[in-house]
């Protein structure tokens, strides 16, 4: 019956995306959903950004094993993206109306720097999406009799279906569906372990100590791995365009900002409901706690739980997975469409072509993270490491050319590069502290120097602001 339930929601989801693709026109209506999103579509879409296979498997397994000092960067890291995009990001960029990010820096610094971003952000999905494809083939195994290969295959091609039909509008619209089933679903099943441990005290006494340490100690080393945690998302995230497309999919500027607000907050909150789960899980069922940390809650729920609280829950687990999923399919596809292609082609193509390169893009990209699915199975260091390679490349450009005046062509480019080398040659050594940290240095650095040596040419940039 529980196989059943899920079957039916599944084809419920993707009659959406095919119903959505009426409403996709052109390239526009495809990656921001032709900018017509309300509050509540806009801010669910943002809501469920990362709630996904994180937040539910790894945030609450790392929360068991480390405390929450242990689950900084989501999902603390991930409700201060959406606060800091909301209040210095959003609105300049929202102005220039423009398709994608890597148009963002095009405006900024010019067709190089487009370049170089889009070359250097369209890799970082691979493993982000191969992360979600693990987490819904996790669940799939759960539930039936196939495969860990055969789950990914199957997940990737649910999740491709609607993505290429409706895209921005099917993210959106099976985004707030999504979203109910989320929060109705672990409210639910929090409030039934609460239930059997006989009140919430129980489970927060059995914590062990220092589960609840939010600050670090008074250690430097301690301290810098805190703020490492809390920059990973918190800033890593900023420059990526899943963000940017489901923030500039909204009717307006205003809708935009609050949605940010609305989101964060939202996010951080809800967030808090899956360690909660696994803390009542591990006190309840240590048994299973030792069997498979991250897949201690759906068994959980299958071993211990009615019909009813398996159906909510297993819906809010693939709710959150599959809208992840689905952005970090359409964002590198914008992206290799829009900045790599169509500057090159874009004379010799109709908009139509480029719907359509869009939809292609988006199956080439799933089954390059299908493959790289097979390669690794650790959800939190999948999705970690993609917002790490955008924060260490791709944030102080972004900063510098929105906030600073000097911020010249050069400086991007060589920010771009050298934190990236920095980041690469710093992760082959074992290190007491994260590697992130002194390649954000690297390229804030070089993002000086660059535009020191090699200042704007001011007659450029003025055209380049024009277009």
């Amino acid at each position: 019956m529980l196989l059943t339930a899920i079957i039916i929601y599944l084809l419920i989801t993707v009659a959406i995306g095919a119903w959505s693709s009426k409403l996709v026109k052109n390239s526009n209506d495809f990656v921001l959903a032709g900018r017509q999103l309300p509050l509540f579509l806009s801010a669910s879409a943002l809501f469920a950004t990362w709630f996904g296979s994180e937040t539910i498997f790894g945030a609450s397994s790392e929360y068991l094993e480390n405390g929450l000092l242990g689950v900084i960067e989501d999902p603390f890291g991930g409700a201060l993206c959406l606060i800091l995009f909301g209040r210095f990001f959003l609105r300049p960029m929202y102005r220039m109306n423009v398709l994608t990010i890597g148009d963002v820096y095009r405006r900024i610094f010019g067709k190089k720097v487009e370049f170089f971003a889009s070359i250097f952000m369209v890799p970082v999905y691979f493993g982000y999406v191969a992360a979600q494809l693990v987490a819904l083939a996790l669940i799939f195994t759960t539930v039936a009799d196939i495969s860990i290969t055969q789950g990914i295959i199957l997940s990737a091609a649910i999740v491709v279906f609607y993505t290429f039909l409706g895209g921005m509008w099917a993210i959106s619209i099976t985004d707030f569906i999504q979203t109910t089933f989320i929060v109705v679903g672990l409210v639910w099943v929090a409030v039934l372990v609460a239930q059997k441990a006989g009140g919430v005290s129980p489970i927060l006494d059995s914590a062990p100590e220092g589960s609840f340490q939010f600050i670090p100690d008074a250690k430097v080393l301690d301290w810098t791995n805190y703020i490492g945690a809390w920059i990973i998302l918190g800033l890593g995230s900023i420059p990526s365009q899943d963000i940017y497309q489901r923030v500039m999919s909204s009717k307006s500027e205003k809708v935009a900002v609050q949605s940010t607000y609305l989101a964060g907050t939202f996010y951080v909150t809800i967030g808090l409901l899956p360690l909660f789960i696994a803390l009542g899980a591990k006190h309840l069922y240590p048994e299973i706690y030792l069997e498979n940390k991250q897949l201690l809650l759906p068994d959980m729920v299958l071993r211990h739980s009615g019909l009813h609280v398996q159906i909510l829950f297993f819906g809010a687990l693939i709710s959150a997975i599959m809208s992840t999923t689905s952005s970090g399919l359409l964002a590198p596809s914008a992206i290799v469409s829009e900045n790599l292609i169509r500057p090159y082609f874009g004379g010799k193509l109709k908009d139509k072509h480029f719907l359509w390169i869009l939809r292609f893009n988006i199956v080439s990209i799933a089954i390059i993270s299908t493959i790289m699915a097979q390669w690794k199975s650790n959800i939190y260091e999948l999705v970690a490491g993609a917002s790490i390679l955008m924060l260490v490349s791709l944030f102080v450009p972004l900063v510098a050319g929105l906030y600073w005046k000097k911020a010249s062509e050069m400086g991007a480019l060589m920010s771009i590069v050298f934190g990236m080398i920095a980041y690469m040659g710093l992760s082959s050594f074992e290190l007491p502290f994260y590697p992130h940290l002194p390649a954000l240095i690297v390229s804030a650095v070089m993002m000086v120097v660059g535009s020191v040596i090699f200042p704007k040419n001011k007659e450029i940039h003025a055209s380049l602001s024009q277009n």
